[in-house]
């Protein structure tokens, strides 16, 4: 058996051209398993579409502080991370890789993107049923700070609540 290898088991990188695929798969995957959407909304999902906004999140970003991340369990994405100016925009890992510490991984980065353009909090929003999601942000230090929002979905009306914490 070798020592080293020459990548790493677990990482986390900026995302690039191509990586789309993979990133929507996430998505829809995660959501799927989490339960909360409903199969109604994840059924009404335009995937073709998310692929193409998420190439161009990637490719092309909106403005400064915007970047995507993706965590890779050997050459494999597994999981990914968008930011924007203060915020975690999405966060995601394939439920069969998650409790491995991608999500802490991409949590990190994006924190570590944050903190270097200059933001002082971070900002994220998260389903109101998805007690596994926030047990995860408890656990990272964030904490609910009382704000809500309904999303319209086309098919029902979901519910987030905001987190956040210095950095």
């Amino acid at each position: 058996m070798a020592l080293f290898r020459e990548t790493a088991d677990v990482s986390v990188r900026p995302a690039i051209a191509g990586d789309e695929s993979a990133v929507t798969d996430v998505q829809v995957a995660a959501w799927r398993a989490t339960g909360v959407l409903g199969e109604g909304v994840i059924d009404a999902l335009d995937v073709p579409a998310m692929r193409e906004r998420w190439s161009s999140a990637i490719t092309s970003p909106p403005g400064p502080g915007f970047a995507v991340f993706v965590a890779l369990a050997g050459p494999d994405v597994v999981g990914f991370a968008a930011v924007s100016p203060g915020q975690v925009l999405s966060l995601e890992v394939l439920p069969e890789a998650q409790r491995a510490g991608h999500g802490s991984r991409l949590l990190a980065a994006a924190v570590d993107r944050l903190r270097s353009d200059g933001s002082e909090t971070v900002t994220t929003w998260t389903l109101a049923d998805d007690t596994a999601r926030a047990a995860f942000l408890d656990s990272s230090g964030l904490g609910e700070d009382g704000r809500s929002r309904t999303l319209a979905t086309g098919v029902r009306e979901v519910v987030e609540h905001r987190w956040s914490a210095a950095i």
